[in-house]
C-alpha cells in the first residue's frame, strides 16, 4: 500500500496539473470505486473548480470552490494519472475526469479496486484547518508543519504497546506504513516489538528522526515501486527500493554488521530486521 512518501509524491503531481481547473464531465466505469459516495458522483463534480491538491497521511483530498472537496485513497494499487485525452483507456480505468478546458484528464486506474473516490464535506480540526469530516480522525504525519514532536513523544511512550504497532497507529501518527517503519526501526537500531514504555524521551526522539529522513529520502526518489502499481501522476516508478536496508531485505547482509537480515509474520505482514543490531 502506498505510503505517505508516494501519496505526497502522486500530491504535487495532480498540484501541477489541476489547481484552478473546472470539472467539465466525470465517468464512473466502476461501480466499486464510488461505492463510498453519497449521491451521483458527476452531479457533485462538474461545475466545481479544484482549488489545490491537500494531503494528510495516506489520504488525499482536492478542496473545490463549493467547501467539499473529491477526496481520494489509493488502496493498495489505485492510480491518480494525468493523461491526455487521446490516449488509449488503461486496462483497470475507474473513474475518468475531464476538465472545462480541454487539456489532460484526470483518471483513477484502480486493479484490485480496493480504493476509490467520494465527495466530502470540509471541516475545521484542531489547528483551524480544513479537512474532510471522514479522516478528521487521522493523526498528523512527521512532515506537516503542525506535527507536535513532544505531545506525539509523550502519547507514544504512554500506549502499552510494541514500538512498530504504535507507529502503524494512524490516530497516533499517520503515513508511515510497513516499509517505512521497518526502514527508521533498522535505523534507530530498535526491535519492532520493543515495549513502547520501556523507550527513553531521547530514543524516542531519536527515532522521529529516523522517521522524517526515511521519508524525506524516499520523497527525494519519487517513492518506493516494487511493482508497476505504485507509480506518480505521469505513469513513472519511485526507487527508493533501491535503498532500503532492511525491508524486504531476507537473507541478504546487513549494511551495518553484516548480519543477515530476517524476517517474521507481524499483524498479518512481515517485519525485517537485524537479529544484532535490533536485539528484541
Amino acid at each position: 500500500m502506498p505510503e505517505l512518501p508516494e501519496v505526497e509524491v502522486v500530491r504535487r503531481g495532480l498540484a501541477e496539473h489541476v489547481s484552478t481547473r473546472t470539472i467539465r464531465s466525470v465517468e464512473v466505469l466502476h461501480v466499486r470505486a464510488v461505492r463510498r459516495q453519497d449521491g451521483p458522483l458527476d452531479a457533485a463534480l462538474i461545475g466545481r473548480t479544484v482549488r489545490c491538491v491537500s494531503r494528510r497521511g495516506k489520504y488525499l483530498w482536492l478542496p473545490l470552490d463549493d467547501g467539499t472537496a473529491l477526496v481520494a485513497h489509493l488502496g493498495m494499487s489505485g492510480q491518480l494519472l494525468m493523461q491526455p485525452a487521446a490516449a488509449p483507456d488503461e486496462k483497470h480505468l475507474r473513474v475518468r475526469i475531464r476538465f472545462d478546458d480541454g487539456g489532460r484528464e484526470l483518471r483513477f486506474v484502480d486493479q484490485r479496486t480496493f480504493g476509490g473516490l467520494m465527495t466530502a464535506e470540509l471541516v475545521s480540526d484542531d489547528r483551524g484547518g480544513r479537512v474532510p469530516a471522514e479522516i478528521v480522525h487521522i493523526a498528523r504525519d512527521p512532515l506537516d508543519p503542525d506535527f507536535d514532536d513532544e505531545a506525539f513523544i509523550d502519547r507514544l511512550r504512554a500506549k502499552d504497546t510494541e514500538i512498530k504497532r504504535a507507529l502503524l497507529d494512524q490516530a497516533l501518527v499517520s503515513g508511515i506504513g510497513n516499509i517505512y517503519a521497518d526502514e527508521s526501526l533498522w535505523r534507530s537500531r530498535l526491535h519492532g516489538r520493543r515495549a513502547t514504555g520501556g523507550i527513553s524521551r531521547a530514543k524516542a526522539s531519536e527515532l522521529l528522526g529516523h522517521v522524517r529522513d526515511v521519508m524525506t529520502d524516499a520523497l527525494a526518489q519519487g517513492g518506493t515501486s516494487f511493482d508497476a502499481l505504485y507509480v506518480n501522476v505521469n505513469g513513472e516508478s519511485g526507487y527508493f527500493d533501491r535503498s532500503l536496508d532492511a525491508y524486504g531485505q531476507e537473507g541478504e547482509p546487513c549494511h551495518r554488521c553484516g548480519t543477515t537480515i530476517r524476517r517474521e509474520h507481524f499483524m498479518n505482514r512481515s517485519s525485517f530486521f537485524c537479529p544484532r543490531c535490533q536485539r528484541p
